[in-house]
């Protein structure tokens, strides 16, 4: 078995097509059939089930997948560790964030990092926690930001919980809110503007609605948090929403739900079963530490607060 052969078998899993998977990898399509015959035998069971056209992966095929994932991540960071030896001048590091994070505190911490480490290069994937815990765990980021609680029952995660973070009603600012509260129950009979589904935001706003014994009515729904601010701004609804994301909106006014409202814990999530990198350690230390100076000197955007020392 070789780490090509299951690079290649990954690529067919993922696109569900021969071709497709060959300009992938950039090899000929007769090449990546070949390999994956190759590894089919020396696994002894087919791993793709090819019927009119269609390719679906087979019970041997699905059991290889997360497996030849987790390999080729560890293969990955191993190239990237031995490539460091030299010192921090060069390596990488892959971060994952929720939208909320990207928009806020996040680019000053990066800021910090790429000052003092310049060589290293900094790759961000933005998204839900759902998602980024599933990325986490397949090996594809070494680090990432999540929302708690986790999302997953794998054993090889570990996180470290950081922040707290207060949700607000988004309005338009030219709205006028009466009082310096909502409740959840004044959203009844409002129109919604709602995330998309498998968002951690989405989540808590239908199981604290639903509490409050209504079911939220939509304006429009599906958009990620730009999309989902911005419909907000053109007055199509409200939006329950982080209090950071609305530093630099004018033309957007959160108001607080009234105690004990709502909250989200942020966690810096890693695996452990994989020795991280010394340019995510290294990331690690400067995001906590900034973390931990920003709290201290109360310079953490509104309705945030520090849990981590």
């Amino acid at each position: 078995m070789q780490l090509q052969q299951l690079a290649y078998f990954v690529a067919v899993a993922e696109s569900r097509h021969f071709t497709q998977a060959a300009e992938r990898m950039r090899v000929a399509q007769p090449s990546l059939s070949k390999q994956i015959k190759a590894l089919e035998a020396d696994l002894g069971a087919p791993l793709f089930s090819r019927a009119r056209g269609n390719v679906t992966l087979t019970a041997a095929g699905e059991a290889l997948l997360p497996l030849a994932r987790r390999i080729l991540a560890d293969a990955d960071t191993a190239r990237q560790e031995v490539a460091q030896l030299a010192g921090l001048r060069r390596g990488r590091v892959r971060l994952g964030a929720t939208p909320s994070l990207c928009a806020g505190l996040l680019a000053d911490a990066l800021a910090r990092f790429h000052r003092a480490y310049p060589g290293i290069e900094l790759l961000v994937e933005e998204g839900g926690s759902r998602d980024l815990v599933r990325a986490l765990a397949r090996g594809q980021l070494d680090l990432s930001l999540i929302i708690m609680p986790l999302q997953s029952d794998d054993p090889s995660l570990a996180t470290q919980e950081i922040l707290r973070e207060n949700l607000v009603v988004v309005t338009p600012s030219h709205e006028h809110v009466k009082g310096p509260y909502l409740r959840i129950e004044d959203l009844r009979g409002r129109q919604m503007v709602m995330f998309r589904r498998g968002y951690d935001l989405r989540e808590a706003t239908l199981a604290a609605c639903r509490q409050a014994g209504f079911e939220p009515r939509f304006a429009v729904q599906g958009g990620e948090m730009d999309a989902v601010l911005r419909f907000v701004e053109a007055g199509l609804g409200v939006a329950v929403v982080p209090s950071m994301v609305l530093d630099g909106r004018p033309g957007l006014s959160g108001t607080p739900l009234a105690p004990p409202g709502l909250s989200r814990t942020i966690a810096l999530a890693h695996r452990k079963d994989v020795e991280p990198t010394r340019a995510a350690q290294a990331f690690r230390e400067t995001l906590l530490t900034f973390v931990v100076e920003a709290g201290h000197e109360g310079t953490l955007p509104q309705g945030v607060e520090l849990i981590a020392e």
